[in-house]
């Protein structure tokens, strides 16, 4: 039988007060991605996005939704939390972008053991920062207080977006023809994929600490780590409106020959030149200290290319150029040939 006292949520685990100054703090970032769309203000019940009629014909919204990964371990060890947000935001994003959408809107999903405000502003900045990068506004979302659930200073973090695009402008890979070359974007790093084989390799196997420094690295191994994934979209949506792109792929789970087959067609293969581009140094480490098998690294890892996009020759030299002056690394890594919906990487 319980104690007979005057019980309150607090002394069950959960601080009410503590989500209220969670709240106050994490304001000023929520309304760093505002846009003209969003209607209210932090606090309501729901995020409103009024959308603008008079720009599309027909609208067709695309949705996501995705996660961090076991990366969070990397957050958890370092007691780094500013970046986080922006992986968060990039794996949903990313994924809208492949269809040609442009993200309008996203809320996110924190939950932990003990709330910690000054911990969620951290994890809330690195989503505004993300949400910024690609003009989206962070219209919502739920910070659960779970005790006992999570361990001490853990915590998940979850992300949903919603983006629009006009129907005859969407991809969905049917424009994906033979002869079609593929450009490969660079990624930032491992991005937020592969983190239960590098933390059980290089942190449990090899005994790497996440502080030391790898021959080849130009930071400290957790700083490596935990650089966020690269966000694709606005120097992706300027090319979309003025150059013709039959197809384009997030490299993530799966890595180049997963996601790269769901951009084209049953009736054609992707060849992917692993030559064409330098790989960064942190796959080779992984690479060399698991004695793992190219296939192996290829369909778990990014391998330093992090979106694709397939485009007809006549436009290669133009969106090269234009993504370039956007900051973007470019490198033509392949080509669609006929085939049966294979990626062979050569």
């Amino acid at each position: 039988m319980a104690e007979h006292k005057h019980w309150t949520y607090a002394e069950a685990g959960v601080d009410i007060e503590a989500g209220e100054r969670a709240v106050d703090l994490i304001k000023e970032h929520v309304r760093r991605t505002h846009r003209p769309e969003v209607l209210g203000d932090l606090g309501g019940f729901g995020g409103l996005f009024a959308l603008d009629r008079d720009r599309y014909r027909e609208p067709v919204l695309v949705a996501s939704t995705d996660g961090v990964g076991t990366k969070l371990k990397i957050a958890f060890e370092m007691d780094r939390h500013d970046t986080i947000g922006i992986d968060a935001v990039a794996m949903c994003l990313n994924d809208i972008l492949v269809q040609g959408a442009e993200p309008l809107f996203f809320l996110d999903y924190l939950a932990t053991g003990k709330l910690k405000p000054s911990q969620v502003k951290d994890i809330v900045k690195g989503l505004a920062d993300g949400c910024c990068q690609a003009n989206c506004a962070l219209i919502g979302g739920e910070t659960a207080e779970m005790p006992g659930f999570y361990k001490t200073g853990e915590y998940d973090v979850a992300g949903f977006a919603v983006g629009v695009v006009e129907r005859d402008r969407l991809l969905d890979g049917t424009k994906v023809a033979p002869g079609d070359v593929l450009l490969g974007l660079a990624s930032s790093g491992l991005h937020s994929n592969g983190f239960s084989l590098v933390r059980k390799l290089l942190l449990e196997e090899c005994g790497y600490s996440l502080y030391q420094t790898i021959p080849g690295l130009q930071t400290i191994l957790g700083e490596e780590l935990l650089k966020p994934t690269r966000i694709y979209v606005l120097p992706v949506l300027e090319i979309l409106e003025e150059h013709d792109v039959h197809g384009m792929s997030h490299i993530t789970g799966g890595g180049l020959p997963g996601n790269t087959a769901r951009m084209i067609p049953p009736s054609t293969d992707a060849i992917i030149y692993n030559q064409s581009w330098k790989v960064p140094q942190i796959f080779n480490i992984v690479k060399e200290e698991g004695l793992i098998s190219e296939a192996e690294m290829y369909r778990t890892f990014n391998m330093g290319i992090g979106f694709v996009l397939a485009v007809p020759p006549c436009e290669v030299r133009s969106v090269r150029k234009k993504l370039a002056a956007k900051g973007e690394t470019v490198v033509e890594i392949g080509e669609v040939a006929p085939g049966e919906g294979r990626v062979k990487i050569v």
